[in-house]
């Protein structure tokens, strides 16, 4: 039992260890995002020492007036009135001169924040569209927008709290104590009694409350990306009537959260009410043993009237530590979420010596390609394939074949786990994925529009492109039609993913976007599977066109449409099973001959069923 309790706080010690460094870590990381500012958070804290300096004074004003103007035995009234003028009227300066100095630490810090976090958003945001498909799919649509808005805010004071004001506040602290101890070093040490276990209390209630904040946190993204599931999904909510459900589980992750931050809340009011005790009570002292001193002549109103006040500004910025202590931890839990991303690698990063992709495709080939998602679980197994430039390759075959898959590897959404895919001769891999992505054209299965005109989702690829340019790719498409007939043409918002459209109008739009971007390397994931039939025969022939000399790479469960393609692989397990054009393959009476029979009797059997 011994061990394993040992063991268990060795492994906590660890734990808290790595976070420490961990934190330690992103702290330095902002620093550096100070770098380029550093001008500026000198003139800052240049500014902030010298209002401290300024509110430092104040009391010796203070007991000045009362000891030798209001209290004074020796001068006349008039003379003492000139003093009380003279002095009063510099105690005002300087704390005009204090507040107008505060003023403007204060909008140049508001600056100074404004840009750390539009630069961090910009890095944020940068790093994300970068990152590995993997990742994104992990952190989930909350989790990404969670960092971006909320996290990122939780940073904007954490110039003040982690540099700014603990460093004021400890020249506070210090010439405090000086000032304390230089009038009455026994009035001083009965004040700093309550220092040791205030501070240890602080720190104690702060450095639990940091963990709760960052589960807070991470509970909010989830949250965020539910609720982002269900109002993307809310026709399936509303068909399979799970409202109740759904309201059910977004009210639980919120009443969890809701626990957490009371639990947290209750600690701080602990640290508060402690601290509102302690203040109390040195205030109560300093009164007393004043009191007892003045009695004595061993001290003056002017000492107590100063005491006070340097007292409280003793343990104000004793305060103000913790306090920043407290509020670092909220900022660092969300520092840490953003910092995390920004260290994360990029998706494929160019290698050093990578090379701009030629403009003219030759040739694609696979090279006994392998690839697995997972470690174990191979879902491409040994493609070899030699497509020359301008051809049509159709992959087909039953859903999990891995026909996606080797689209995607073409992409470079992904790349071979081993095997190499080039491009006349040179591995992907070592080209530059911008310069190679410029030769892409994808219009997928699940077709996805932006919120916006319809102009601006054909011209999505080539915003330059003229009017005339959408114009007639929209007339290719077979899209002009409809959207001519809409109230506003091609300025018409179609609402979020093309709500306002339907399954076919939206799928002409993606084929009108991908006719405009001009790509040399083309992929049609089930481009025609939302057409009806109609449509359908409609955009066949512009797909003709669109696919004429461009290396074509087309999905397809309707075998109708890929009967045209110069070649046509069969898939099964990511292996190619059967290869040829249409002809051959039919010829061959193979598993193709089998799929081309299969869909045939089954129009067939609708068609007969209709009639």
């Amino acid at each position: 039992m011994r061990e394993l309790s040992a063991r268990a706080k060795a492994d906590k010690d660890r734990v808290e260890n790595t976070d420490k460094s961990e934190r330690r870590k992103y702290l330095r990381m902002y620093l550096r995002w100070l770098g380029p500012y550093r001008g500026t958070v000198i003139a800052i804290g240049a500014l902030a020492l010298t209002i401290a300096v300024l509110d430092m004074m104040q009391p010796l004003f203070l007991r000045y007036i009362i000891d030798n103007v209001i209290g004074g035995d020796g001068p006349s009234s008039a003379e003492r009135l000139m003093r009380l003028n003279l002095v009063g009227g510099l105690f005002l300066g300087v704390i005009v001169l204090a507040r107008l100095l505060d003023a403007t630490r204060n909008f140049h810090q508001r600056i100074l924040n404004v840009k750390v976090l539009l630069s961090l958003r910009r890095a944020l945001f940068n790093r994300m569209l970068g990152l590995p498909l993997d990742d994104l799919n992990d952190m989930k649509t909350g989790g990404i927008i969670s960092r971006l808005s909320g996290d990122i805010d939780r940073t904007t004071g954490l110039l003040q709290l982690a540099i700014i004001s603990p460093g004021v506040s400890l020249v506070r602290l210090l010439v405090a104590l000086g000032i304390l101890l230089s009038i009455n070093w026994k009035l001083a040490l009965a004040a700093m009694v309550v220092l040791p276990p205030a501070m240890a209390l602080s720190l104690t209630v702060a450095r639990r409350v940091r963990p709760i904040y960052r589960s807070m946190r991470e509970e909010n993204a989830a949250i965020d990306a539910r609720v982002s599931e269900t109002f993307g999904g809310i026709r399936v909510v509303r068909a399979f009537q799970r409202e109740v459900n759904e309201e059910a589980t977004y009210l639980g992750g919120r009443h969890t959260i809701a626990r957490k931050e009371l639990f947290a809340h209750w600690r701080e009011i602990v640290l508060w009410t402690s601290w509102g005790f302690l203040l109390a009570s040195v205030n109560v002292v300093i009164v007393w043993m004043g009191g007892a001193m003045t009695i004595y002549g061993k001290a003056t109103i002017g000492d107590i009237m100063a005491f006070q006040m340097y007292t409280l500004m003793l343990l104000e910025p004793v305060w103000q530590i913790v306090n920043s202590f407290s509020e670092l931890q909220r900022s660092l839990a969300g520092m840490e979420r953003v910092f995390e991303v920004i260290e994360s690698p990029t998706d494929k990063p160019d290698k050093p010596d990578a090379i701009a992709a030629p403009q003219e495709v030759r040739e694609l080939r696979f090279d006994h390609v392998d690839f697995e998602y997972n470690d174990g679980e191979p879902v491409i197994r040994d493609f070899d394939l030699t497509v020359p430039g301008g051809s049509v390759v159709a992959l087909v075959g039953r859903s999990g074949a891995g026909k996606t898959t080797i689209t995607d590897l073409v992409a470079r959404f992904y790349d071979p786990t081993s095997g190499a895919i080039t491009l006349n001769g040179h591995d992907l891999r070592d080209l530059r994925l911008a310069s190679y992505r410029n030769l892409l054209g994808v219009v997928q299965q699940e077709v996805f529009l932006f919120d916006g005109s319809i102009r601006s989702n054909i011209a999505y690829g080539r915003p330059k492109a003229t009017h005339e340019e959408v114009v007639e790719a929209a007339h290719r498409a077979n899209a002009h039609q409809f959207i001519d007939q809409m109230p506003e043409g091609y300025d018409t918002v179609i609402g979020e993913r093309g709500v306002r459209l339907s399954g076919g109008q939206a799928q002409r739009l993606s084929i009108a976007r991908a006719l405009l971007a001009d790509p040399k390397i083309l992929i049609l994931d089930e481009a025609t599977s939302n057409l009806d039939t109609e449509s359908e025969q409609l955009i066949q022939q512009s797909l003709a066109d669109l696919m004429h000399g461009r290396t074509t790479f087309v999905i397809a469960h309707r075998l109708s449409t890929v009967t045209s393609a110069d070649m046509i692989l069969v898939m099964e397990h990511g292996r190619i099973i059967e290869r040829g054009a249409h002809e051959e393959l039919l010829a061959a009476r193979g598993a193709y001959h089998e799929m081309v029979t299969r869909q045939r009797d089954a129009m067939q059997s609708e068609l007969t069923s209709t009639l």
